[in-house]
């Protein structure tokens, strides 16, 4: 086997909070990008796959661990690597050619060696005769072409994308990505081995020979999965929906309680899903003994960040179950789905206590107070130090939504108070000091 090109070795990275402590976004990440392969990084939204790749391309810091190029220490801005990002990231007062010639120019070549290379490559990714056209003048695919071209041109030994098509429309985006994937293929480009991180199963599986699973909060590899049909690849093959099916089931196990930064334990978020989406998927699985969860993507026209929360939250609360990609109502979810309304709210209040501690936590907090009222900021205060601001902003408001809907607790959004349905706890009562 070749050696590696890029080696990460034990990456840590952990962000310091306002106030003290740090959010763990990635921990003990080992990977290897080897030459000739194209391996895809995949995991939930949020995980911090975009990190990682700005890791290894040497654009942040890891708080513990090390990145190697060819067995040596990798040097900021050294390790043979150029990046395509999703926003494109063009400059607008520059033409395209001008913009490709960005990482020439950085590198110091002489202008006429500059033009040459840039020309070349803007030719080979389909650009040619919008040399002096700028970013305003292209179109979103175009634009992107002029991000490839610029990673390009600089003939980098490996190439990071992240989430490069995701920007795109649907056909955009496939055009896009069968040009990309037949340079490589043809050999038509220098780059001996690509990195993409992406947020579909199914691209990765269509592009790369390997796939690294991350698990959430903080990220770690959950697995790593070999694709190994040729291409070019069918998607309607067989063998190419098992290996999807695959990977949906390892994104999609819960991991229970993992520990912050600083040693807590504390247990999974909650999916960030509304419960009409619960009740949605709900209603679809309910005439189906068992849904691919992979061919419902396709169906509801679903990325996986749209779809796995919503697979998530049921299976938190007991109404769903996985298994080998494919999803099922348990006896409680069927009950669910043939209740009216105010059973289907009991339901989901009991279901969701008994398996939502932070749920179960804000009622007894409620419970005690002898007003029955408490401030939103109280219950994001409690969960700041163990998922930092952004997650705990998005886990009291999944909360929130999930306990009207329950009516386990109502809401008033001019004070800002969760509060307990009783007469001395309604909006017109005297105002909580807490």
């Amino acid at each position: 086997m070749l050696e590696p090109l890029i080696v990460a070795e034990h990456i840590d990275k952990i962000y310091e909070m306002p106030g003290g402590g740090g959010k763990q976004v990635l921990r003990g990440i080992d990977l290897a990008v080897r030459e000739g392969e194209v391996l895809a990084v995949l995991g939930p939204s949020g995980s911090g796959k975009s990190t990682l790749l700005r890791i290894i391309a040497g654009l942040v810091a890891p708080t513990r661990g090390r990145i190697t190029y060819h067995g040596a220490m990798a040097q900021r801005g050294g390790n043979g690597v150029a990046m395509v990002f999703q926003s494109f990231a063009l400059f607008p007062w520059l033409t395209v050619q001008e913009n490709v010639e960005l990482g020439l120019k950085a590198q110091g070549l002489i202008e006429a060696e500059r033009h040459e290379r840039a020309l070349r490559v803007i030719d080979m990714i389909g650009l040619d005769g919008f040399e002096g056209a700028y970013p305003k003048e292209l179109s979103g695919g175009m634009r992107q072409r002029v991000g490839f071209a610029r990673a390009l041109v600089v003939d980098p030994d490996v190439l990071l994308m992240d989430e490069p098509f995701s920007a795109l429309d649907v056909l955009t985006a496939e055009n896009l990505r069968r040009d990309l994937l037949e340079l490589w293929l043809e050999r038509r480009i220098p780059t001996r081995a690509v990195v993409i991180v992406t947020h579909s199963i199914e691209e990765a599986v269509y592009l790369a020979v390997r796939a690294i699973v991350l698990s959430r909060d903080p990220a770690e590899v959950r697995a790593e999965v070999a694709i190994t049909l040729p291409h070019w690849r069918d998607r309607e093959d067989r063998r190419f929906a098992q290996i999807v099916d695959q990977i949906y089931s390892l994104l999609t196990q819960r991991a229970g309680e993992k520990e912050t930064a600083q040693g807590r334990r504390r247990p999974e978020p909650i999916p960030a899903v509304r419960s009409g989406a619960l009740n949605g998927l709900v209603e679809l699985l309910e005439d189906a003994p068992r849904e691919d969860i992979y061919r419902l993507g396709e169906e509801l026209q679903f990325d996986v960040d749209d779809l796995l929360p919503i697979v998530e939250g049921l299976e938190l609360l007991g109404l769903a179950k996985v298994h080998e990609g494919d999803i099922e109502l348990t006896p409680q979810g069927r009950r669910y789905a043939g209740a009216n309304l105010l059973e289907r709210k009991e339901i989901f209040r009991t279901q969701a206590l008994e398996r939502c501690p932070a749920l179960a936590q804000i009622e007894r907090v409620l419970v005690q107070k002898s007003n029955g009222r408490m401030n939103r900021e109280f219950f994001v205060d409690a969960m700041e130090q163990s998922y930092g601001v952004e997650e705990a902003e998005r886990q009291v408001d999944t909360l929130i939504e999930w306990g009207r809907y329950a009516e386990i607790f109502a809401y008033d959004q001019e004070s800002r108070q969760l509060y307990l349905e009783r007469d001395e706890a309604q909006p017109g009562a005297a105002p909580s000091g807490d």
